[in-house]
């Protein structure tokens, strides 16, 4: 079937990307697959910072697309499913790790609450436009760095300010950069959808 063929669904209000595949259920359990595999893939882009235990990785691009474009509960599981496999020992994590309990595992749990997050923002149109989507992924960066900071300090004993300059300052222009591709790939995508609804 194609896009076209479906007005009616593609012009909900609470539509996300992921509801225009047909299937349901099949469709949902390959996208949540897909959207778990997209952030451990994404992971593997690992760059260390001299004095953080934390690496810059792409994953948290991953994750915020992967909610936006699934939605809410997709983007939920999927970010459930990637974090319970590192546990298990999918290594799938920054840099081919897995496991739990290091310094940065508080951010791939933040992971979870900013994929739904962002999931439950696109639905209602946080993704349409790129000053909505740039804003929609400001919210969910922040709710990465709301575990991944207190973590950050109950695990390595670092104050607020140093968990600061060490787990989130020298994040803050990769993450704009991250913004900026969001920004410009969501809307980007609505807009082609929109052109197959024609």
């Amino acid at each position: 079937m194609s896009l076209a063929a479906h007005p009616v669904g593609l012009a909900r209000p609470r539509a996300v990307l992921a509801d225009l595949v047909p299937g349901a259920a099949v469709r949902d359990a390959v996208l949540v697959l897909a959207g778990a595999g997209l952030t451990g893939l994404l992971a593997q882009v690992a760059l260390p910072i001299p004095g953080s235990p934390v690496p810059v990785t792409a994953q948290t691009l991953g994750a915020l697309l992967v909610g936006a474009g699934l939605g809410w509960q997709r983007g939920f599981a999927a970010m459930a499913l990637y974090l319970l496999a590192g546990v298990a020992g999918v290594p799938w994590f920054s840099a081919g790790s897995a496991g739990w309990g290091g310094a940065s595992f508080g951010y791939v749990v933040g992971f979870l609450v900013a994929g739904t997050l962002v999931g439950a923002l696109a639905a209602r149109g946080g993704d349409r436009t790129p000053l909505r989507t740039a804003g929609t992924m400001v919210l969910g960066n922040l709710a990465i760095y709301a575990v991944g900071v207190p973590w950050l300090m109950a695990v390595t004993g670092f104050d607020l300010g140093t968990a600061l300059a060490k787990g989130m300052l020298p994040f803050l222009v990769g993450d704009a950069l991250k913004i900026a591709l969001a920004a410009g790939l969501l809307p980007g995508a609505w807009a082609l959808v929109r052109r197959f609804q024609r």
